[in-house]
């Protein structure tokens, strides 16, 4: 397993499913665990230790509200942490912020333990940062990164230039 995907609550699958659509399109082992940093804190600890002994690379935690868990991981791990931040939404209604207590409590990490953060909800780009983190060690992931990027800047050249109607 080259990444771990962290979710605070099993609500947050369906957004966090996508970081793992992206791992399997590139062939790159993960594994993901359901587990609140507020509520099974030793459990966490427990479960970021057994990832590193396995091999872990990277870690990508995505949570809502107060967001802890990306932090809490960087806290206990030197190994880079991918933070997601997640809109929390209760069955029909939203808290009101839109994910962006979310985004904020994960960027504005205390100095020297640093967590990567992405867009809110966007796991897919977690996704890429670990697969650009793993292209650095794995020439054939930066490969199968660069002929993604070739095929994705061909089909917007194009589509680019053409008149439609609005």
């Amino acid at each position: 397993m080259k990444v771990a995907v962290f979710l605070g609550s099993k609500s947050d699958a369906d957004t966090m499913g996508k970081a793992a659509e992206v791992l399997r399109e590139f062939g790159v082992d993960y594994k993901a665990f359901v587990i609140s940093a507020h509520r099974a804190g030793d459990q966490l600890v427990k479960t970021v230790r057994e990832v590193e002994s396995e091999g872990c690379e990277v870690i990508i935690a995505g949570a809502g509200l107060s967001a802890a868990l990306p932090g809490v991981i960087a806290s206990r791990s030197v190994l880079p942490v991918i933070g997601v931040p997640l809109e929390c939404i209760s069955p029909g209604k939203s808290n009101g912020l839109a994910g962006m207590d979310a985004l904020l409590s994960i960027a504005q990490m205390p100095p020297r333990v640093p967590v990567a953060t992405v867009g809110i909800g966007n796991a897919k780009n977690a996704a890429f940062l670990a697969l650009e983190i793993l292209g650095i060690k794995y020439p054939d992931i930066k490969k199968k990164l660069m002929d993604f990027r070739a095929k994705m800047t061909a089909e917007a050249e194009a589509e680019g230039g053409k008149g439609f109607d609005l």
